[in-house]
């Protein structure tokens, strides 16, 4: 099925270096291939380095905005990409971890994967939720109250969660959709 996003600005998130390249572009063409106008957001300003498998350089890509610069209240949805460096260096960002967190209070959908589920535990927005993620964080989301599972995708109420880049396929085509479908009352619970 196909979802039109025109009228919609979705934020991405990527760390100065460390993001995963794949689960930046990919979800990223996504959504804006599906008409939606993409923001790309990081702690400063100039252009973020990313990674292949975490340890081969990757691509650089413009940065549009600082965290300082934007608020959840200007977007629809959120994609939160992995990447061991670059999601550490999300979740050690107070002003990154406030902005995760204003998308559940606004009830807006989020997607993250593989090791961004990170950012969510320091948001403290996991309680009761079923996520999924690279399987070497799961104890640091089942400590963060989350249901922990091994499945491709995995989507809570306008959560989107998968485990590593082999899932983008998957996670790509349930952001659309969740973007599409928009707020998800029940996504504030947690926060």
């Amino acid at each position: 099925m196909s979802y039109d996003l025109s009228n919609h600005t979705i934020a991405i998130l990527i760390a100065p270096r460390g993001t995963e390249e794949a689960e930046f572009t990919k979800p990223k063409q996504a959504v804006e291939d599906a008409g939606a106008r993409v923001v790309v957001i990081s702690t400063e300003t100039g252009e973020a380095r990313t990674v292949n498998n975490d340890l081969d350089e990757g691509g650089t890509y413009a940065i549009d905005k600082t965290f300082a610069d934007v608020s959840a209240d200007d977007f629809d949805g959120l994609v939160i990409p992995g990447g061991t460096v670059g999601a550490d260096t999300l979740r050690a960002n107070d002003k990154a971890v406030a902005f995760v967190r204003a998308f559940f209070e606004q009830a807006k959908p989020v997607g993250a994967i593989c090791h961004a589920p990170w950012v969510l535990a320091e948001a403290d927005v996991l309680q009761g939720r079923k996520v999924t993620s690279y399987a070497s964080i799961q104890t640091d989301l089942r400590n963060a109250g989350a249901n922990w599972v091994d499945k491709e995708v995995v989507t809570d109420q306008g959560l989107v969660t998968s485990r590593n880049p082999d899932d983008l396929p998957a996670f790509c085509d349930k952001i659309v959709e969740e973007f599409y479908e928009g707020k998800h009352e029940l996504q504030a619970r947690s926060a």
